[in-house]
């Protein structure tokens, strides 16, 4: 579990080094903001920012940077507070937080990054007791993404299920959804890939499977805020993909970097329009 850990905050916090280190061009005209938002993710913001200041830092010297930051965020409400007052260039967003967010700050997409058990790619109702998603309808549903339903219904169970089909045990925590159903305080668990992939590391899960899967999900999303210019906007896309090259191949490949390349809206077109419905 503590390698998972490092794992996930390591790759975030390439991942917005990454944004930064295409940046130079707007750099030179002032301080590159780049925000992570990363929910659900394993980890608190507080054991991340190092690693974020770290490679933003490492970044900016290498480029002769006029200045750099970067911020991770776990959640949306203190991801705002960051927008609101830094006016981040570049963001790195999971796929439910750019969907509750484009709108309201007017995001373009420009990227996108696929890393090793970061979650949030698939979906599982997972159960020792159901057999199916039928079984578990009416039961106890122990989650930690039922903070945003908008996502889980529209996007995730696309007409499945809602929220409001089950009794809703909320948890805070990735693990702690598992282990409701370990214990029998929930028949089943909404859970993530990451989180799937756990059951076999927590006692008591055997016999805990999944009964329903949802389709497989775009990964995290690369975007641009309006304060970047649109020559650097450009030229950062246009060079997402050459980050894992070269010298920087090592380093994504240890920290669990599956993919990093330029995107548009069209890659993100079904799940934009399932969401907006």
């Amino acid at each position: 579990m503590r390698t998972t850990v490092i794992r996930s905050l390591l790759a975030t916090a390439v991942i917005a080094s990454a944004s930064g280190f295409l940046c130079a061009d707007a750099a030179a005209e002032g301080t590159v903001g780049v925000l992570v938002l990363r929910e659900h993710g394993v980890g608190s913001a507080a054991q991340a920012q190092p690693y974020v200041d770290k490679f933003v830092s490492v970044a900016a010297k290498q480029n002769g940077w006029g200045g750099a930051k970067g911020e991770y965020h776990t959640s949306r409400g203190n991801a705002e507070t960051f927008i609101s007052a830094q006016k981040p260039q570049y963001g790195i967003l999971s796929l439910g937080a750019f969907l509750g967010l484009k709108a309201k700050h007017n995001l373009d997409i420009i990227g996108q990054v696929a890393v090793n058990r970061a979650g949030g790619q698939q979906y599982h109702l997972i159960s020792k007791t159901a057999a199916d998603l039928a079984g578990c309808k009416g039961k106890a549903l122990a989650s930690d993404h039922a903070d945003d339903p908008k996502f889980i219904d529209k996007v995730v169970s696309k007409g499945a299920f809602k929220l409001g089909d089950f009794t809703l045990v909320t948890t805070t925590r990735p693990i702690q959804t598992i282990k409701k159903v370990v214990s029998g305080d929930a028949a089943c668990a909404l859970v993530d890939d990451a989180q799937l992939a756990e059951l076999g590391k927590i006692d008591g899960a055997a016999g805990i499977k999944s009964v329903w899967s949802s389709d497989k999900l775009p990964p995290m999303v690369v975007v641009a805020f309006p304060s970047a210019p649109a020559d650097a906007r450009k030229a950062f896309q246009a060079n997402l993909g050459k980050i894992c090259e070269g010298e920087g191949k090592a380093t994504c490949g240890e920290v669990g970097i599956l993919a990093l390349k330029s995107a548009t809206s069209a890659d993100y077109a079904g799940v934009v329009a399932a969401y907006d419905k």
